[in-house]
């Protein structure tokens, strides 16, 4: 770390991240659970015309992360966008930011460690499924307390799991389409995409923007990359790297798949008779496709549980250090690491676990919605901290700008508008309207915190 970035933020991480974790663990934030699982629902709402969503959302979450290459390549920090928005936008956005992100993991973490115990069920029906959310979360905290290149090297396999078998069911997949490969030398073609009643575009582009909340709910924590800017060897050179390869990413990932998903399969069957890509698999003769895929579902959830524990150690940490968290999360251990942050976050989503078994399944619904909101929340942050960071530098100092933001302010306004939209459809949307009620009310009750506690008069003086 530079001893100007030092000084601006006080931090003592170790840059133990190499350039292969860093993209790997951009692709892990670009690839969630739920394309394995929630690509049914989005399908349902806009047909085949979820492509356009995902290409719509792309261009969206690519601009929001060009942003954050821009502040984060010139201050790699651990905190991220929670200590850009302290310094740009002040201490008070710093802590909303901080927390609100934090909170998110937190929620999302209770979420994914539970996911893991469910889907070791597969395989050991009789196994009370506390028994590995409680190994999971064990396993992860471990990995965390021991170094950061540790949690490196775990996402780094965690991805590429992720990415083998998608691109498996791809190309098996194309196989089907041109070939007929395990549909009796019969071409699928891709009729399917628009033969259907409705054609492409079945519940027109209503459809296609009701699935936008579904798509951008997907890319959470594709944002985790700038947390790791703080830990990056080079980040300089590995930040940008990985954030110019994000939107053929998703194009590769999230389009393709569901390209050859909706070719194979009729657009309105999908999901009536089990997961697309078990089926897929299942074509060709691939008996155990239904074990491939829940493995790889269990090792995403293990993914995002491990990130969100990296993630929380490190933005309690960054809060510290603004003096917006108790001084307490300000240590790091002998191996450089947030240990304390990491452990209390941890003893949290213990709690989760057990409240997963005590709480009815709609008040855990309304706990979830926060993250979307948060999502939503942290990207227009990062918007609105890069253009007020590029507004405070003389013309010579942008000249000097290491990665700028294409087409600024015009993509800044492109990428405003599209979240904005998306909270608009997060409000209109019955079963996710819950998210614009809980998520100002998330927001108003920090603030409240945060003039009880006499921050707002510090900040004034």
């Amino acid at each position: 770390m530079s001893s100007e970035n030092k000084s601006v933020t006080g931090e003592t991480l170790t840059r133990g991240l190499e350039s292969r974790h860093i993209q790997l663990i951009a692709i892990g934030g670009a690839i969630g659970v739920g394309l394995f699982l929630g690509s049914s629902t989005a399908i349902r709402t806009a047909g085949p015309g979820l492509l356009l969503s995902y290409l719509i959302g792309a261009a969206v979450i690519f601009f929001v992360m060009r942003a954050l290459g821009e502040v984060a390549v010139a201050y790699p920090v651990s905190g991220s966008f929670s200590a850009y928005a302290n310094m740009f936008m002040g201490p008070r956005m710093g802590y909303i930011t901080g927390w609100t992100y934090w909170f998110m993991w937190i929620i999302t973490g209770m979420a994914e460690i539970t996911a893991v115990g469910v889907y070791c069920t597969f395989w050991w029906p009789d196994l009370p499924q506390w028994i590995p959310a409680l190994m999971a979360l064990v396993a992860m905290t471990t990995v965390n307390l021991i170094s950061v290149k540790l949690f490196g090297e775990f996402e780094f396999w965690f991805a590429l799991i992720k990415v083998v078998v998608i691109i498996a069911m791809i190309a098996i997949g194309l196989g089907i389409i041109l070939f007929g490969i395990g549909h009796g030398g019969v071409p699928t073609g891709i009729t399917n995409l628009y033969a259907l009643e409705g054609g492409f575009l079945p519940n027109g582009m209503t459809g296609v923007f009701m699935a936008l909340s579904m798509v951008m709910f997907a890319f959470l924590g594709i944002e985790l990359i700038g947390v790791t800017a703080g830990e990056a060897r080079n980040p300089e050179k590995s930040i940008p790297s990985a954030i110019n390869k994000v939107l053929w990413r998703i194009l590769v990932f999230y389009i393709g798949a569901l390209f050859v998903i909706m070719s194979i399969f009729p657009w309105n069957e999908i999901g009536v008779h089990g997961s697309p890509f078990v089926l897929t698999f299942k074509n060709i003769g691939i008996a155990a496709a239904a074990g491939i895929i829940n493995f790889v579902v269990a090792t995403a959830a293990l993914s995002s549980c491990n990130s969100g524990i990296y993630s929380n150690g490190r933005m309690l940490y960054n809060l510290a250090l603004q003096k917006r968290a108790p001084q307490y999360f300000g240590q790091t251990s002998k191996a450089n690491v947030p240990a304390r942050g990491i452990l209390v976050s941890s003893c949290i989503m213990l709690i989760g676990v057990f409240l997963n078994y005590i709480v009815p399944e709609e008040v855990f619904i309304i706990v979830t919605s926060i993250a979307t909101f948060a999502a939503v929340w942290i990207w227009g942050t990062i918007i609105i901290v890069q253009m007020k960071s590029r507004v405070s530098k003389s013309p010579e100092e942008v000249s000097k700008i290491a990665y700028k933001m294409p087409w600024y302010p015009y993509s800044n306004y492109f990428a405003l508008i599209g979240l904005v939209f998306v909270a608009v459809i997060l409000s209109i949307g019955e079963s996710t309207r819950i998210a614009m009620i809980v998520g100002p009310l998330w927001i108003i009750g920090i603030n409240v915190v945060y003039n009880l506690l006499g921050w707002n008069k510090k900040d004034a003086q």
